[in-house]
Protein backbone atom coordinates (compact mmCIF):
# COMPACT_ATOMS: atom_id res chain seq x y z
CA UNK A 1 0.00 0.00 0.00
CA UNK A 2 1.38 3.40 -1.01
CA UNK A 3 1.94 6.00 1.67
CA UNK A 4 -0.32 9.03 1.95
CA UNK A 5 1.46 12.12 0.59
CA UNK A 6 -1.41 14.59 0.96
CA UNK A 7 -4.27 14.67 3.44
CA UNK A 8 -7.00 17.29 3.86
CA UNK A 9 -9.14 17.26 6.99
CA UNK A 10 -12.45 19.17 7.05
CA UNK A 11 -11.17 22.08 4.96
CA UNK A 12 -13.44 25.12 4.90
CA UNK A 13 -12.69 28.44 3.22
CA UNK A 14 -15.00 31.38 3.87
CA UNK A 15 -14.50 34.90 2.49
CA UNK A 16 -16.34 38.17 2.92
CA UNK A 17 -18.63 39.30 0.11
CA UNK A 18 -21.01 42.26 -0.35
CA UNK A 19 -23.91 39.98 0.62
CA UNK A 20 -22.11 38.54 3.66
CA UNK A 21 -19.82 35.56 4.34
CA UNK A 22 -19.37 33.26 1.33
CA UNK A 23 -18.16 29.68 1.80
CA UNK A 24 -16.12 28.59 -1.23
CA UNK A 25 -14.95 25.23 0.13
CA UNK A 26 -17.01 23.42 2.75
CA UNK A 27 -15.75 20.61 4.99
CA UNK A 28 -13.57 19.02 2.28
CA UNK A 29 -11.68 15.90 3.32
CA UNK A 30 -9.57 13.59 1.15
CA UNK A 31 -6.40 11.50 1.13
CA UNK A 32 -4.06 11.11 -1.83
CA UNK A 33 -1.37 8.45 -2.03
CA UNK A 34 2.14 8.89 -3.35
CA UNK A 35 2.29 8.48 -7.13
CA UNK A 36 -1.48 8.77 -7.63
CA UNK A 37 -3.07 10.67 -10.52
CA UNK A 38 -6.17 12.56 -9.40
CA UNK A 39 -8.53 14.75 -11.42
CA UNK A 40 -10.59 17.40 -9.62
CA UNK A 41 -13.74 18.10 -11.64
CA UNK A 42 -16.97 20.02 -11.30
CA UNK A 43 -18.83 23.04 -12.69
CA UNK A 44 -17.39 26.55 -12.72
CA UNK A 45 -17.58 28.09 -9.26
CA UNK A 46 -17.53 24.72 -7.52
CA UNK A 47 -14.37 25.65 -5.58
CA UNK A 48 -11.87 23.51 -7.49
CA UNK A 49 -9.09 26.09 -7.85
CA UNK A 50 -9.57 27.25 -4.26
CA UNK A 51 -9.26 23.65 -3.06
CA UNK A 52 -6.07 23.27 -5.09
CA UNK A 53 -4.62 26.45 -3.56
CA UNK A 54 -5.45 25.19 -0.07
CA UNK A 55 -3.90 21.77 -0.72
CA UNK A 56 -0.72 23.42 -2.04
CA UNK A 57 -0.41 25.85 0.85
CA UNK A 58 -0.87 28.88 -1.41
CA UNK A 59 -3.89 29.85 0.71
CA UNK A 60 -4.95 29.07 4.27
CA UNK A 61 -8.31 27.53 5.19
CA UNK A 62 -10.72 29.21 7.57
CA UNK A 63 -10.81 25.90 9.40
CA UNK A 64 -9.43 22.39 8.94
CA UNK A 65 -5.88 21.39 8.09
CA UNK A 66 -3.65 20.10 5.29
CA UNK A 67 -0.82 17.59 5.73
CA UNK A 68 1.64 17.63 2.81
CA UNK A 69 4.61 15.24 2.84
CA UNK A 70 4.30 15.01 6.60
CA UNK A 71 4.10 18.78 7.16
CA UNK A 72 1.02 20.45 8.66
CA UNK A 73 0.75 23.45 6.33
CA UNK A 74 -1.88 25.11 8.47
CA UNK A 75 0.51 25.20 11.43
CA UNK A 76 3.25 27.01 9.48
CA UNK A 77 3.75 30.69 8.71
CA UNK A 78 4.14 31.87 5.09
CA UNK A 79 7.92 31.37 5.11
CA UNK A 80 7.49 27.84 6.44
CA UNK A 81 4.88 26.99 3.80
CA UNK A 82 7.15 28.45 1.11
CA UNK A 83 9.98 26.16 2.23
CA UNK A 84 7.70 23.11 2.07
CA UNK A 85 6.50 24.12 -1.41
CA UNK A 86 10.07 24.61 -2.60
CA UNK A 87 11.04 21.12 -1.47
CA UNK A 88 7.94 19.10 -2.30
CA UNK A 89 5.63 20.90 -4.75
CA UNK A 90 5.49 21.81 -8.44
CA UNK A 91 2.86 23.94 -10.22
CA UNK A 92 1.50 24.22 -13.75
CA UNK A 93 -1.20 26.84 -14.31
CA UNK A 94 -3.47 27.79 -17.21
CA UNK A 95 -1.51 31.05 -17.43
CA UNK A 96 2.12 30.07 -17.87
CA UNK A 97 3.57 32.50 -15.27
CA UNK A 98 6.97 32.63 -16.93
CA UNK A 99 9.23 35.60 -16.22
CA UNK A 100 9.56 37.59 -19.42
CA UNK A 101 13.05 38.93 -18.69
CA UNK A 102 14.48 35.42 -18.25
CA UNK A 103 15.29 32.83 -20.91
CA UNK A 104 13.63 29.42 -20.92
CA UNK A 105 16.72 27.97 -19.23
CA UNK A 106 16.75 30.70 -16.59
CA UNK A 107 13.02 30.27 -15.89
CA UNK A 108 13.46 26.55 -15.32
CA UNK A 109 16.59 26.95 -13.20
CA UNK A 110 15.07 29.67 -11.01
CA UNK A 111 13.37 27.43 -8.38
CA UNK A 112 16.62 25.51 -7.80
CA UNK A 113 18.66 28.71 -7.65
CA UNK A 114 16.27 30.24 -5.13
CA UNK A 115 16.65 27.08 -3.05
CA UNK A 116 20.45 27.45 -3.45
CA UNK A 117 20.81 24.00 -4.93
CA UNK A 118 23.99 23.19 -6.83
CA UNK A 119 23.88 22.24 -10.51
CA UNK A 120 20.74 24.28 -11.19
CA UNK A 121 21.64 25.07 -14.81
CA UNK A 122 22.54 21.47 -15.64
CA UNK A 123 19.29 20.23 -14.10
CA UNK A 124 17.36 22.88 -16.03
CA UNK A 125 18.96 21.81 -19.32
CA UNK A 126 18.01 18.19 -18.62
CA UNK A 127 14.44 19.20 -17.77
CA UNK A 128 14.11 21.21 -21.00
CA UNK A 129 15.47 18.26 -22.97
CA UNK A 130 12.85 16.07 -21.33
CA UNK A 131 10.06 18.24 -22.74
CA UNK A 132 11.76 18.52 -26.14
CA UNK A 133 12.93 22.13 -25.85
CA UNK A 134 16.73 21.91 -25.75
CA UNK A 135 16.99 24.15 -28.81
CA UNK A 136 14.81 26.82 -27.14
CA UNK A 137 16.93 27.13 -23.96
CA UNK A 138 18.18 30.62 -24.87
CA UNK A 139 14.81 31.95 -26.05
CA UNK A 140 12.68 34.37 -24.05
CA UNK A 141 8.96 33.64 -23.43
CA UNK A 142 7.88 36.20 -26.08
CA UNK A 143 9.86 34.18 -28.65
CA UNK A 144 8.02 30.94 -27.81
CA UNK A 145 4.60 29.65 -28.85
CA UNK A 146 1.92 29.04 -26.22
CA UNK A 147 2.61 25.32 -26.27
CA UNK A 148 6.33 25.87 -25.88
CA UNK A 149 5.75 28.25 -22.97
CA UNK A 150 3.59 25.65 -21.23
CA UNK A 151 6.29 23.01 -21.76
CA UNK A 152 8.84 25.38 -20.19
CA UNK A 153 6.43 25.79 -17.26
CA UNK A 154 6.18 22.01 -17.08
CA UNK A 155 9.97 21.63 -17.06
CA UNK A 156 10.16 24.23 -14.28
CA UNK A 157 7.53 22.35 -12.27
CA UNK A 158 9.42 19.05 -12.52
CA UNK A 159 13.02 20.26 -12.28
CA UNK A 160 13.08 19.82 -8.51
CA UNK A 161 11.51 16.34 -8.67
CA UNK A 162 8.53 17.36 -6.51
CA UNK A 163 6.51 14.90 -4.47
CA UNK A 164 3.30 16.52 -5.72
CA UNK A 165 2.52 18.39 -8.94
CA UNK A 166 -0.57 20.61 -9.00
CA UNK A 167 -1.95 21.50 -12.43
CA UNK A 168 -4.86 23.96 -12.76
CA UNK A 169 -6.45 23.69 -16.23
CA UNK A 170 -2.98 23.17 -17.76
CA UNK A 171 -4.28 23.07 -21.34
CA UNK A 172 -6.89 25.83 -21.00
CA UNK A 173 -4.99 28.29 -23.22
CA UNK A 174 -3.77 25.75 -25.77
CA UNK A 175 -5.19 24.28 -28.96
CA UNK A 176 -6.21 20.63 -28.85
CA UNK A 177 -3.08 19.21 -30.51
CA UNK A 178 -0.65 21.23 -28.38
CA UNK A 179 -2.70 20.50 -25.26
CA UNK A 180 -2.53 16.77 -25.97
CA UNK A 181 1.28 17.00 -26.20
CA UNK A 182 1.49 18.76 -22.83
CA UNK A 183 -0.81 16.18 -21.23
CA UNK A 184 1.31 13.32 -22.57
CA UNK A 185 4.37 14.94 -20.96
CA UNK A 186 2.52 15.29 -17.66
CA UNK A 187 1.66 11.61 -17.50
CA UNK A 188 5.10 10.53 -18.73
CA UNK A 189 6.80 12.54 -16.00
CA UNK A 190 4.33 11.22 -13.43
CA UNK A 191 5.20 7.65 -14.43
CA UNK A 192 8.95 8.21 -14.56
CA UNK A 193 9.39 10.30 -11.41
CA UNK A 194 6.47 8.79 -9.42
CA UNK A 195 5.30 12.33 -8.75
CA UNK A 196 1.73 12.59 -7.47
CA UNK A 197 -0.35 14.45 -10.07
CA UNK A 198 -3.39 16.46 -9.00
CA UNK A 199 -5.10 18.38 -11.77
CA UNK A 200 -8.17 20.56 -12.08
CA UNK A 201 -9.89 20.03 -15.41
CA UNK A 202 -13.17 20.39 -17.28
CA UNK A 203 -11.95 17.84 -19.85
CA UNK A 204 -13.75 14.52 -19.35
CA UNK A 205 -11.25 12.56 -21.43
CA UNK A 206 -8.37 13.95 -19.40
CA UNK A 207 -10.13 13.18 -16.13
CA UNK A 208 -10.76 9.63 -17.33
CA UNK A 209 -7.00 9.11 -17.77
CA UNK A 210 -6.42 9.74 -14.08
CA UNK A 211 -6.55 6.94 -11.56
CA UNK A 212 -9.21 8.72 -9.56
CA UNK A 213 -11.67 11.57 -9.99
CA UNK A 214 -12.71 13.90 -7.17
CA UNK A 215 -15.98 15.65 -8.01
CA UNK A 216 -16.84 19.01 -6.47
CA UNK A 217 -20.17 20.82 -6.37
CA UNK A 218 -20.99 24.00 -4.45
CA UNK A 219 -17.76 23.82 -2.47
CA UNK A 220 -18.21 20.24 -1.35
CA UNK A 221 -16.20 17.15 -2.28
CA UNK A 222 -18.72 14.52 -3.33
Amino acid sequence: MRECVLKAEHLTKTVDSPSGPLTIVHEASLEIASGETVAVTGPSGAGKSTLLALLAGLDLPTSGRVLLAGHDLTALDEDGRARVRARHVGFVFQAFHLIGALTALENVALPLELARQSGARAAARAALAHVGLSERAGHYPRQLSGGEQQRVALARAFVGRPAVLFADEPTGNLDSVTGATVIERLFELNAEAHTTLILVTHDRELAARCGRTVRMEAGRVL
